[in-house]
């Protein structure tokens, strides 16, 4: 930071209440007014009234010996400023720098004090600083332009902010290799003294310093020049978001606030506040995907979501953008904090309603893009990939907030159903949610477990997790009887056909190890038996004194197809010997019946 000092005399004013007075031989002739400050001076005896062309012109006789009183409350920067004007016509040392120099400036403006008035007046002296020390530094030209957030109007008029912004742009574009100034630089991570040239983003903190709307200008002319990369911008959006706007994680629920009755006059103004930097900074994030990440868009929706009245496009926006990038998500993304309490009064953890309006954009244009009719028919091997990434995506933050023991289990459900079938090749990821949620929330209704685990596919399960989930208490029995059901047509089917066991017979006699690859393994099932205190109902299990027969549910007998069930005849030692397979076939719609093998 430079300074320029001016006058060689010692600071001689002094305060007596609310009056500022000089220490002189010569009584004051002259009482000027700023604000609640009263200054004793003088006309003559001291250069004041020769440098201030203002105070000459409100003078209408300076030679008259009696005492004039001047107003100057319109001074732009106040007593302090006008004190600075003071001191310099009295050769009392002052010193300026980029933090005084604003008001200082428009001050002297004000008064006049320019070389039409008196040869080196302060205004001249005072450009001259501006030009040779402010300009050329960068932090001396991000605090100048930081202090005329004060004196906005004025500074524009006098050229300041514009030729900060021009001086500021021009040293965000220097390459790198030349940067040599100071600056802000505090990545967790990063030491300067181990890196020989700037980091690409070195200038985004410094001028996160500044008003949005003197941020907007310096982003804006810099996009201009279309020197910098898109992800540069984006970077220094990202930074200036995580210096203004609140921190979601740490904040609490605007309903919870505004009932409480805190929300105070200037809680309000700062909300405000923060609504315009919020829908400011999306206005400028670019068009160019990946500009920004992903987690940025969903923390500026959540953001926008907890201030509450931000404009509905700049929503519709930031669903819109981060739709488009959903597939990059973590799950650490999607874990954003709800800011809403639940229906039953309860505060959700995380905010679900927000992960799904997103999914659903997301689902749009990825319909959207598909070439084929359906979802099935699309050979797109990109867009079959982005749409896994997502499922995977999703059912692992199910797994996350199923802990949350607020949460009805319609809410995860419905967030599970909105993804289609063809999005998920295996069902593991979903079955750990419903075993979570079936853990974490014990009072669950038969009729809830039994909605829960409607979405998941037996089919798709990996033979681990299937046998994990045969044995899995929680699970209701429906869905078990259908796991085994599901074990017993796959070995079916695997097994060898009867004219295959035949022309076999014919070369080569039975042996007791082939008349056992023939028996149906009903260990699950015995396993079952053993685990569940539950009893089977009839319609799933049918056992008598020398039979145990599994039916399959009523529901697959109308898909149609071919159903196996076996019949075994239960031995004096409880086992059962050589198991038979009927064949069922449903009949079809052209009439044909079918036929028992």
């Amino acid at each position: 930071m430079k300074f320029m000092k001016l006058g060689t005399k010692p600071d001689t004013f002094y305060t007596e209440e609310a009056t500022r007075t000089v220490i002189s031989d010569a009584p004051s002739d002259l009482v000027i007014q700023v604000n609640n400050i009263r200054y004793l001076l003088h006309k003559l005896q001291f250069p004041l009234l020769p440098k201030c062309g203002l105070l000459q012109r409100l003078c209408s006789d300076p030679e008259d010996s009696e005492s004039a009183t001047i107003e100057l409350h319109d001074i732009p920067g106040g007593e302090d400023a006008f004190e600075l004007c003071a001191k310099f016509c009295y050769g009392i040392t002052i010193n300026l720098s980029a933090h005084n120099f604003v008001p200082a400036f428009c001050a002297a403006k004000f008064l006049r004090m320019a070389e039409s008035v008196e040869k080196g007046n302060f205004i001249l002296k005072l450009e001259s600083f501006f030009h040779s020390c402010i300009l050329e530094g960068w932090k001396d030209s991000i605090v100048t332009l930081k202090t005329t957030n004060k004196l906005s109007e004025w500074s524009e008029n006098l050229g300041i902010i514009r030729r900060c912004i021009d001086s500021i742009v021009e040293k965000i574009l220097t390459p790198v290799s030349k940067v040599s100034w100071s600056y802000t630089y505090t990545r967790p991570g990063y030491t300067q003294k181990r890196h020989q040239i700037a980091p690409k983003d070195w200038w985004t903190e410094d001028i996160s310093e500044l008003d949005i709307e003197l941020f907007r200008c310096i982003v804006t002319a810099v996009r201009s020049t279309y020197m910098l990369p898109p992800q540069l911008i984006g970077e220094a959006l990202h930074v200036y978001a995580c210096r203004w706007l609140p921190d979601i994680t740490k904040t609490k629920t605007r309903s919870t606030e505004s009932s409480s009755g805190s929300q105070t006059q200037t809680d309000a103004i700062s909300v405000g506040k923060n609504r315009r930097i919020l829908e400011t900074i999306v206005s400028m994030i670019p068009s160019d995907r990946g500009s920004v990440s992903v987690g940025f868009l969903l923390r500026l929706l959540s953001t926008a979501i907890y201030l509450g009245g931000v404009s509905p496009v700049t929503k519709t926006e930031l669903r819109r953008r981060a739709s488009i990038q959903f597939e990059e998500a973590t799950v650490g993304d999607l874990l954003l904090p709800s800011h809403s309490p639940s229906d039953n009064h309860h505060q959700y953890i995380y905010d679900i309603d927000l992960v799904m309006t997103v999914l659903e954009s997301y689902l749009v244009l990825w319909r959207r893009q598909s070439p084929g009719t359906t979802p099935a028919e699309s050979n797109n091997q990109f867009l079959m990939s982005s749409i896994r990434k997502v499922a995977k995506i999703i059912d692992s933050y199910l797994q996350v907030v199923a802990r949350d023991i607020n949460v009805p289990v319609m809410k995860l459900v419905s967030l599970a159903e909105t993804l289609p079938a063809i999005a998920r090749g295996k069902h593991d990821d979903l079955y750990k949610f419903i075993n979570i949620y079936l853990k974490e929330h014990p009072e669950l209704s038969k009729t809830e477990r039994k909605r829960l685990c409607r979405i998941l596919d037996c089919q798709k399960l990996s033979p681990e997790v299937r046998a994990h989930a045969v044995k899995n208490e929680r699970l209701p029995l429906r869905t078990v009887v259908q796991l085994l059901f599901f074990e017993q047509e796959s070995g079916s089917r695997a097994a060898p056909q009867p004219q295959e066991l035949v022309s076999r017979r014919k070369q080569t006699p039975f042996t007791e190890h082939d008349i056992s690859k023939l028996k149906l393994d009903l260990g699950s099932l015995e396993r079952v038996k053993g685990t569940r205190k539950t009893t089977i109902p009839e319609t799933s299990l049918k056992r008598s004194d020398k039979k145990l027969q599994l039916v399959e549910p009523e529901r697959n007998l109308e898909r149609g197809g071919t159903i196996t069930v076996t019949e075994g005849v239960e031995s004096e030692k409880g086992q059962f010997d050589f198991p038979k397979k009927k064949v069922i076939q449903r009949t079809s719609k052209l009439g044909h019946k079918g036929r028992d093998r």
